[in-house]
C-alpha cells in the first residue's frame, strides 16, 4: 500500500497559495507593529515564516512525492507537519501579533473566547498530550492508517497533526497568552511523559510489534529511526522554548527585541 496524496486530493499549488496568504498577512501586520514604540520581534517574524517553509515542505515538494511510495517519507511529512513546523509557528507568536493589531472590541471577543471553558480544557497540558501523542498512537496502532491512506482523509490526518502539534507546543512553550498556563515543573513532566511514549511507540515500530502499518519492514525501521531521532530533536527544542522563557514577566520597554508575555486577563487591555 503507498500513501497517495494525490488521488482524490488536493491540488498542489493550494498549499502553497494558503501558506502564501497567511505569510502575506502576518508580514503586514508585524511591519506595522514595527513602526510602533513597542514595535515587534524580528526573531518572531522569522520564526513564523520558518513555520511555514517548514509546512511548505512537508505538503508539496519532494517529501510529500516520498510520502507517496515509501513510508520513511511518511514520517518525515508527519515530523515536519505536526511536531517541526507547529513549534516555529507558535514562537511567530501569532495571537499576540493579531491582539496588537485588532480594535478593542474585536480584542474583547479574543479574550472571552480564551476563557471559554473549552479552550481551559483544550489548554490543560494533559489534554493536549491526549490529542498530539495519542493522535500518532491511535494513527499507527489502530487501522486508521490502512483506512486512510490514500484517500482524501489523509488531509484531515495531516490537519489534525498540525493543530494538535500547534496546540502542545502553545500549551507548552508558547509565548502567545493561554488561560491558567500550568507550571513550568509540571509541563516538563508532560514533556517527559510525552518522550517516553514517543520512544515507545517508535521502537515498537521499529520491532513490528502492535502497530498496524503494513509496510516492508525496511521501511517499517527506517521510518522508526525517523520517528525515534527526529522526534528526539523537536522535543529538545520544544523543552530548549520552555526552559528559556523560564522567567518572570517583564514589560516590554522602548527597543526590546520581543514582547512581553501577555495573559488572558490583559487580552482586554492591550494598547
Amino acid at each position: 500500500m503507498h500513501h497517495d496524496h494525490h488521488h482524490g486530493g488536493l491540488p498542489g499549488w493550494l498549499p502553497l497559495a494558503l501558506l502564501a496568504a497567511v505569510a502575506g498577512a502576518y508580514l503586514l501586520l508585524a511591519a506595522r507593529r514595527r513602526r510602533e514604540a513597542k514595535g515587534w520581534s524580528q526573531w518572531r517574524t522569522a520564526s513564523f515564516g520558518t513555520g511555514l517553509a517548514l509546512l511548505a515542505a512537508g505538503l508539496v515538494g519532494p517529501v510529500a512525492a516520498l510520502a507517496e511510495t515509501d513510508f520513511r517519507g511518511h514520517m518525515v511529512q508527519h515530523l515536519l507537519i505536526g511536531m517541526l513546523a507547529p513549534l516555529a509557528l507558535v514562537l511567530g507568536a501569532p495571537i499576540t501579533l493579531l491582539l496588537r493589531s485588532l480594535p478593542p472590541a474585536h480584542r474583547r471577543r479574543i479574550g472571552a473566547a480564551l476563557r471559554s471553558r473549552a479552550v481551559h480544557l483544550l489548554a490543560n497540558p494533559w489534554s493536549a498530550l491526549a490529542l498530539s501523542v495519542g493522535g500518532m498512537v491511535a494513527l499507527y496502532c489502530t487501522p486508521l492508517y490502512r483506512l486512510t491512506s490514500g484517500t482524501p482523509a489523509h488531509h484531515l490526518v495531516h490537519a489534525h497533526f498540525l493543530l494538535s502539534g500547534y496546540l502542545f507546543a502553545w500549551v507548552i512553550a508558547g509565548p502567545d497568552p493561554a488561560p491558567r498556563r500550568p507550571s513550568v515543573p509540571l509541563r516538563l513532566v508532560v514533556m517527559a511523559v510525552a518522550v517516553a511514549v514517543h520512544a515507545t511507540l517508535s521502537q515498537l515500530m521499529y520491532a513490528g510489534l502492535i502497530v498496524d502499518v503494513p509496510m516492508p519492514v525496511m521501511q517499517l525501521r527506517g521510518a522508526a529511526e525517523i520517528m525515534y531521532y527526529g522526534g528526539d530533536l523537536a522535543e529538545l527544542l520544544l523543552v530548549f522554548a520552555l526552559v528559556s522563557t523560564w522567567r518572570p514577566a517583564r514589560p516590554t520597554v522602548r527597543g526590546s527585541r520581543a514582547p512581553a508575555p501577555v495573559s488572558v486577563r490583559e487580552v482586554t487591555v492591550i494598547r
